[in-house]
């Protein structure tokens, strides 16, 4: 049950990544982080409500609020960073460095002990080395700084993020990736009333947007739920393949050149799911 959460997390995740880096081609990725987070929060706020789920929230390191605003604040960075660099156009340099987000959750559920069998060791290291092939590194263009710079910032902070996300989901999922949504909204609305502006987004950007927030923020529950099911290093792993999703769309929708060596990548990513599974 919580691989298969996890790797629906990574579908979903991987859509929202695809739509919000595609609309950041045409409008600052600050705004378009801002607005579909918003929609996150209601969504969020929905759920809560009809769940009746609500747990207020204490200062306790422990407790789902602090993991959910520390995950909020390296999400959003990493957000905001990823759909930038995502429009820099270089999504073969991006996208692979992304991946290897999942080896700051790993190393956080081997440090608390986790013991995964050696077949799931090793599918794991299959799966994200096929991530990082299908994403596509530009090995033969040559690499500018910006991109590089914006993946490198955009693993660690969804690294961090996942750990967080982790943590609160353990006093609930529901309640921690609301308070996420919480912060990153409260920071955007700040800035968009600073300057007054909401980056050009209009009403034929809604629907893109509600598509956005809600796969993300669905995306987060169902991993953040699947890390109570399971071992958190694990799910982490399939959780973070959503580049090969983010890649797979750009190919089919943008029409973007897939090489052998990303076919190759989701060949493994497809195996190492199968060796987890099969652990």
């Amino acid at each position: 049950m919580f691989a298969g959460l996890a790797l629906f997390s990574s579908f979903l995740w991987g859509s929202s990544d695809f739509l919000g880096g595609k609309l950041s081609k045409r409008f600052p990725a600050l705004a378009v982080t801002g607005a579909s987070q918003a929609i996150g929060l209601f969504i969020g706020l929905a759920m809560l409500t009809v769940s009746s789920s609500w747990v207020s929230p204490t200062l306790s390191l422990g407790g789902y609020f602090l993991s959910g605003l520390f995950a909020g604040i390296a999400g959003f960075i990493g957000l905001v960073s990823y759909y930038a660099g995502l429009s820099t156009g270089k999504m073969g340099v991006v996208a692979p460095i992304t991946s290897l987000s999942a080896v700051i959750p790993l190393i956080y559920g081997l440090l608390k002990g986790e013991r995964p069998s050696l077949i799931q060791i090793i599918g794991m290291a299959i799966a994200l080395i096929g991530c990082f092939l299908a994403s596509g590194p530009e090995v033969k263009s040559g690499l500018s700084l910006k991109p590089v710079a914006l993946g490198g910032l955009t693993a660690v902070m969804f690294g961090i993020a996942l750990v967080f996300m982790a943590r609160g989901s353990v006093h609930g999922a529901l309640l921690t990736m609301t308070s996420m949504r919480v912060f990153t909204v409260s920071i955007c609305g700040m800035l968009a009333w600073r300057y007054k502006s909401i980056g050009g987004l209009g009403r034929p950007e809604f629907l893109a947007l509600a598509a956005i927030g809600a796969a993300d923020f669905l995306a987060n529950f169902f991993l953040g739920v699947s890390t109570t099911h399971g071992l958190v290093s694990i799910a982490m792993v399939l959780g973070s393949l959503f580049p090969v999703v983010t890649t797979l769309l750009a190919y089919r929708f943008l029409h973007e050149r897939l090489y052998g060596l990303q076919y190759i990548g989701v060949v493994f990513a497809v195996a190492g799911v199968a060796l987890i599974s099969a652990g």
